[in-house]
């Protein structure tokens, strides 16, 4: 039998100092048929045009800019393959990635989709640690908004399209967002192996200071995941849990962009919905993280330098 194809987008927007690794690091792959995609969300750096010097190679589509969520879904709604990825434009994938991703899903027929652990890099793609990615629960996901997918999730094309599109409306957690409506499809298998990276850089999503309407997505989706009663019937009484977590993480996102006054409001509000969420480390760690985080990378890449 032949080998499944396997689609990757690669959606980019002002990335072209990251972009090319990207590329390559797809089109170097151990693995065919691969199918690369890549989607240019209106950048005025030059991605565009380091793009074409691929076209050979892969496909280049160009739309004006709408967010990582509009361009994703363009890239698979023209892909043609059995599984489905994407992959950030300053991140890359590891030798091997997409062999040991089908490997995952052929042998584990009830899993729809597979993740791995990842390398955490710095601007310059040097080693800052790796990270061992949690194993999936569901009930993790939604009471605690943990979400296990990052750089290097592959999944089943039928199981995307029963899932249905990534939500447009959200810039800063489309993923979470899709992998909660995907979860309900089946499960998600982890492979213990680092097989991509994941940059972190001023301008990374999950870096750079938010929009006060970015922060407050967290409990937006929440919010709407309980309303319309995608919670199975086990998790739907943990729905405080779940939103006074959702507010630390939207409280974390305004820490971080500076705006002390909406983050104490957000987590005065999160202690008074479900006090035992502030008895839990993990909390902690998210408050100091929005405090500190960017303050403790740019010192790494100072002293690094």
């Amino acid at each position: 039998m032949s080998a499944p194809l396997v689609s990757i987008v690669i959606p980019c927007y002002n990335q072209a100092g990251f972009l090319r690794q990207a590329i390559d690091s797809v089109l170097a792959q151990d693995y065919a048929p691969i199918e690369l995609l890549l989607v240019d969300d209106g950048s005025s750096d030059g991605s565009r045009e380091l793009m074409l010097q691929y076209r050979d190679r892969c496909s280049v589509i160009a739309q004006p800019n709408a967010g990582q969520a509009s361009a994703i879904n363009r890239g698979w709604a023209q892909a043609r393959g059995t599984f489905l990825a994407y992959l950030a434009a300053d991140d890359y994938l590891l030798p091997g990635a997409v062999r040991r991703s089908v490997e995952c899903l052929q042998r584990e027929a009830d899993a729809v989709l597979c993740y791995c652990d990842f390398l955490l890099v710095d601007p310059a793609s040097r080693l800052v640690r790796r990270v061992a990615a949690p194993e999936f629960s569901r009930r993790d996901m939604v009471t605690r908004l943990i979400c296990a997918p990052g750089p290097g999730a592959f999944l089943r094309r039928a199981a995307g399209e029963r899932a249905g599109p990534w939500n447009e409306r959200l810039r800063q957690i489309p993923d979470f967002e899709f992998w909660l409506r995907l979860a309900a499809e089946g499960r998600f298998c982890r492979i213990p192996e680092a097989l991509a990276a994941y940059r972190v850089h001023d301008g990374s999503q999950s870096f750079a200071p938010v929009s006060a309407e970015r922060a407050a997505e967290p409990v937006a989706v929440m919010q709407e995941y309980f309303r319309l009663g995608r919670a199975p019937r086990e998790l739907r009484d943990l729905q405080d849990e779940s939103l006074g977590n959702a507010q630390v993480l939207s409280a974390r996102l305004h820490l971080r962009s500076g705006r002390f006054a909406d983050a104490l409001r957000l987590l005065w509000a999160a202690l008074r919905r479900y006090p035992v969420n502030f008895l839990r480390l993990r909390t902690w760690h998210l408050i100091v993280n929005g405090l500190a985080n960017q303050v403790m990378h740019r010192a790494l890449w100072s002293f690094r330098r």
